[in-house]
């Protein structure tokens, strides 16, 4: 833990679907609330769905609390607001593992999910060799801050540039993607040589300058963890490591463990509503 003081943040996530027509009937889960952990603390939170419905709270394999609710009655429209007070403070960074001890057998076994390929972040085998020269003679912790950064020489980030269903090969194959996808790439090179990787998704606080008490446009985003002895986060697509802005929401193997909201439904056709995320820093 870091001896900054904490930051007080308070957000409000806003998202869902409108339908043409009329849904009979849906199945909704989502992973909309902060976890309380080594840096962040959740004094509270709240999640509303309209329409109005009961709401089943779980943990599910990752540690990610999930909300689930159905719907079943005709509805046009699902909106889900999400409400959390957190206290987050910027972590550590400890000492790394050498390069070496990520072979050992019974690390290779125990974190055996976040170094198997998934079909969002498989990529080529192409520069396993310049990832290899990449990081030869400097500690891991610096490895994948080198690898962050050859990532974002390549995949330029583009606001839009691709849909939730983007693959980390697509995005690297463009040359351009968001957060989601930088995340991606960089854990499927960091896999290739061995680091156990992980997604996160969560939220962004956007500037550090922001006075306190004033509501901002905050982000919700996605940026990754890698074991180094310990789980320690970075964001590829900021070139940082994780702070006290990053709130985290949800960890997997990658975002398809992760969506803030899925689900199915019976009826016509639907659309997102689109994300709004509104942070207030309360300390």
């Amino acid at each position: 833990m870091s001896t900054t003081a904490p930051w007080g943040l308070a957000i409000i996530h806003h998202t869902g679907f409108t339908y043409d027509g009329r849904a009979t009937s849906s199945f909704n889960e989502a992973r909309m609330t902060p976890l309380s952990g080594a840096t962040q603390e959740v004094r509270s939170t709240q999640l509303v769905v309209d329409p109005n419905v009961a709401v089943y709270r779980y943990v599910d394999y990752f540690g990610t609390v999930v909300n689930a609710f159905d719907v079943q009655q005709p509805h046009e429209r699902l909106q889900v607001t999400a409400t959390s007070s957190v206290e987050s403070q910027a972590p550590s960074l400890s000492s790394p593992l050498a390069w070496r001890d990520l072979t050992d057998p019974d690390l290779v076994d125990q974190y055996s999910e976040f170094l198997f390929s998934t079909p969002r972040t498989a990529m080529d085998e192409d520069h396993v060799e310049s990832l290899r020269d990449l990081v030869a003679g400097i500690d891991l912790h610096e490895g994948v801050e080198a690898i962050s950064a050859f990532v974002r020489a390549h995949v330029a980030y583009v606001a839009g540039a691709t849909t939730v269903e983007a693959t980390a090969q697509e995005s690297w194959s463009r040359g351009e993607g968001v957060c989601q996808d930088i995340a991606h790439v960089t854990i499927g090179f960091l896999r290739q040589l061995g680091v156990p990787a992980r997604y996160v998704s969560g939220y962004l606080y956007p500037d550090t300058s922001e006075e306190i008490g004033r509501t901002v446009a905050g982000q919700s985003h996605a940026w990754l963890e890698y074991y180094a002895g310990a789980w320690t986060g970075s964001d590829p697509t900021n070139g940082t490591r994780e702070t006290e802005r990053h709130i985290i929401v949800a960890r997997g193997r990658d975002y398809d463990d992760v969506a803030p909201l899925k689900g199915i439904y019976e009826g016509p056709a639907a659309s997102g509503l689109g994300v709004v995320v509104e942070m207030t820093r309360t300390r």
